[in-house]
């Protein structure tokens, strides 16, 4: 079967983005020249690689090992341009990282910035991913690095301490809830929030107000977590933030806060990776920074 490069990373950026249309799109592909491709691929190979739904598309067997291997070619091109970028300039190198929202937000700028700037020929392409979605991606070798929490299984991955997350609850500073030390989420689903237009932890959340067989009533959605504080500051209603979020916030305006008391509402983020054979170098040099202040 004959394979090219492009029909890799087009295979790749579809199962990364659960959808031809959007796969297509950050492959720099039209959806009729990419559905041909994926079309030809599977006539080539004479299996079916991807199972397409009205909800988007998802890897069969046999798509799982085509990324499998896919990643592996991607891994071995990126290893040949870091050494061949002793011999040429200009040629840069991507590492792939994913991770969930309040690692992106909160904690990886700064330890980003220290390795970056120590490594000008090396970007990183980050995305954010729920934890669980991040084990998958990994374990498909959709990704070289991810931050995840505790709350899933990475059996078979590499984890190392990143940082220690706790969410809270913020509100303004004369809301009854904060005479309370701590609260659950099932106590305040009855509340008007203020949530995040999208991202894994909004995600997270939503989900979790569906276990408990309700939902959250948004009055708005924003895009950062110092936009929900100075939204819950000024008594639109309540949001929740990561801990480390508050004390940036709290110079900046009167703001109240309490900490959720579900187990879940602390996480432990743990650097993960596969094995360090199958990573590149520059994967390898970001993966040991990340995990050398950890926890």
């Amino acid at each position: 079967m004959r394979f090219d490069l492009v029909d890799l990373r087009l295979f790749l950026a579809v199962l990364d983005a659960g959808s031809i249309t959007h796969g297509a799109e950050a492959a720099g592909l039209s959806l009729p020249a990419a559905s041909q491709r994926l079309r030809d691929m599977e006539i080539e190979s004479g299996v079916t690689l991807l199972d397409r739904g009205r909800r988007g598309v998802t890897p069969t067997h046999a798509g799982e090992a085509l990324a499998h291997h896919a990643m592996l070619i991607q891994r071995q091109m990126a290893q040949m341009r870091n050494e061949l970028d002793e011999h040429a300039q200009g040629v840069r190198t991507v590492v792939p990282l994913m991770a969930p929202t309040a690692a992106i937000t909160e904690h990886l700028p700064d330890r980003l910035a220290t390795w970056m700037a120590l490594h000008p020929h090396i970007d990183v392409e980050l995305k954010e991913r729920q934890s669980a979605e991040v084990v998958r991606a990994l374990t498909n070798g959709l990704t070289e690095i991810g931050i995840v929490s505790d709350t899933v299984s990475t059996e078979g991955l590499q984890l190392r301490p990143f940082v220690v997350d706790r969410l809270v609850v913020v509100a303004s500073p004369d809301h009854p809830l904060l005479l309370r030390e701590e609260v659950f989420f099932t106590d305040i689903l009855h509340e008007h929030f203020i949530g995040l237009a999208d991202g894994a932890l909004q995600d997270n959340l939503d989900g979790r107000a569906h276990i408990a067989g309700g939902r959250l009533k948004i009055r708005v959605r924003t895009r950062t977590f110092e936009g929900i504080c100075r939204m819950a500051a000024g008594g639109v209603g309540i949001g929740i933030v990561p801990e480390t979020t508050i004390r940036h916030c709290r110079q900046l305006m009167k703001l109240g806060a309490v900490r959720l008391a579900d187990d879940w509402a602390v996480r432990k983020l743990s650097v993960c990776t596969r094995v360090r054979d199958h990573m590149s170098a520059s994967a390898r040099s970001l993966a040991d920074h990340l995990a050398s202040a950890g926890f």
